[in-house]
């Protein structure tokens, strides 16, 4: 569309310059020759005076040396026998006599079109003696010419410039036309690979921008769609799980007995049955949305201060020391706000399973203009392969343990082109470093967000 701009404007350009300019030239060349003839009429009328007195040679002589085109010998006078005397001719002839006696005949100025180029005016004038005398000055082509060359220059320089300035303003106007359109369906071709996060600009003509408001109003709508999906599914791990651990650590509260044992181990039979669920529902989960646009982030410091509420009754039960920092302003996310509940709730849920009773434990929230760090760090004894942990499905070994709550923290990390980390932590444990890109340039792509996420590791050193 764009280019079929360009060339509509380029050929209704071409036809205004040619329909403008080619007249407009006609009449420079017209108004160029009338100029020539003009000025050799007037040198010819000088020599009337002259002529309406005397038909003397010598004399005749003389006052056509003493005009212009007589010095330029491009005057010539012819004379017709007076009182039976003979024909005078001064000054150098090159029109011929059949025309010098036409024009005497017709009594009317007349051009002649010379064979050597050039023209001749030949200009009838009375004599004293009632006789007609012609007077010939001679017209070069540049003359005729003169200043014509120059105004076709500067009318094509003129139609050239006109033409380059409406195709680079058509192109400019394609443009903007264009860009939208492209921005549209790229959003449409990422949203039909899964990633639920691909929002269009609102600008652009009104047509477009319609057209943005109707498609940001769809995927918001498919996000919602899934999300009650994603619920049941993916966050399976944040609904389920979190009542189960609970109840696994109240259950150290029944002390010992036949009735104990079995409610113990009808807990530890439901986690089992539920970790078979969270997997089976994690591998039949659809592809993870890409970066979140507009319409599914979320403020970071609300969701991790409900998410401690909940975790904190619980922490106090257990005699844990819990310290949250960076929870006070307002931090946006490009995440929607299930997804980073889920996240939370499994590095959480991994701190109260893998750590023991009256671990302290900590949640800190930085901002570091391109990205947001979450760190969730405890005193526990720490992780002894973080490589491995946070390959999906690895649950190290350990029971309780579906090995997916890690995943669950790097896909919510990598679909804003972020990563996880772990650490040793300052308390002498696990440290969790969640780091959330807000730069959009930062979801080009999985090559590229790898390549962002090395560069970041070398940076954090």
């Amino acid at each position: 569309m764009r280019w079929a701009l360009v060339k509509v404007c380029l050929a209704v350009t071409a036809m205004v310059v040619v329909a403008f300019a080619v007249p407009l030239g006609l009449v420079v060349q017209e108004m160029a020759s009338d100029r020539a003839f003009s000025n050799a009429e007037r040198q010819a009328a000088t020599i009337g005076p002259t002529l309406s007195i005397t038909t003397d040679p010598g004399q005749l002589s003389k006052a056509v040396e003493s005009t212009q085109m007589g010095a330029a010998r491009r005057m010539a006078v012819h004379v017709p026998p007076v009182a039976g005397g003979a024909p005078v001719e001064i000054g150098t002839t090159r029109a011929g006599a059949h025309a010098v006696e036409e024009t005497r005949r017709m009594g009317r100025a007349m051009t002649v079109r010379l064979a050597g180029g050039g023209s001749a005016l030949l200009q009838p004038t009375a004599l004293g003696s009632g006789d007609i005398a012609v007077v010939e000055v001679f017209v070069p082509e540049s003359e005729v010419s003169n200043g014509v060359a120059t105004a076709w220059v500067v009318l094509a320089g003129v139609g050239l410039a006109l033409i380059v300035g409406s195709v680079a303003v058509a192109d400019r106007l394609g443009a903007r036309l264009v860009r939208p359109a492209e921005r549209l369906a790229d959003a449409a071709h990422q949203l039909g690979e899964g990633r639920l996060g691909a929002r269009v600009p609102e600008d652009g003509p009104k047509e477009l921008r319609s057209a943005a408001v109707a498609f940001n109003s769809m995927a918001d709508q498919v996000v919602e769609l899934l999300a009650n999906e994603r619920e049941l599914a993916a966050d399976l791990s944040h609904r389920l799980r979190t009542p189960l651990t609970v109840l696994r650590l109240n259950t150290a509260s029944l002390g010992d007995g036949p009735a104990a044992e079995q409610t113990r181990a009808a807990v530890e039979q439901l986690e089992r049955e539920v970790d078979t669920i969270i997997r089976t529902a994690r591998e039949q989960r659809a592809p993870a949305s890409g970066a979140a646009g507009a319409g599914a982030g979320c403020d970071a410091s609300e969701v991790i201060r409900d998410r401690m509420a909940f975790w904190s009754a619980l922490a106090e039960d257990e005699g844990r020391e819990v310290r949250l920092a960076g929870v006070d302003r307002t931090v946006r996310l490009p995440v929607a706000r299930p997804e980073l509940a889920a996240a939370l709730d499994a590095l959480l849920g991994n701190v109260f399973r893998h750590t023991p009773e009256g671990t302290p434990f900590a949640v800190d929230v930085h901002d570091a203009g391109d990205a947001v760090i979450v760190l969730v760090s405890d005193a526990g004894p720490g992780i002894a392969d973080p490589d491995a942990a946070l390959r999906r499905g690895n649950d190290g070994g350990r029971d309780g343990s579906t090995g997916l709550g890690l995943d669950i923290v790097r896909r919510v990390a990598e679909s804003t082109g972020g990563d996880v980390r772990i650490g040793r932590s300052m308390l002498g444990g696990t440290e969790v470093r969640v780091w959330i890109a807000l730069d959009d340039r930062a979801r080009g792509g999985a090559g590229g967000a790898r390549t962002r996420r090395v560069s970041r590791r070398k940076r954090r050193g």
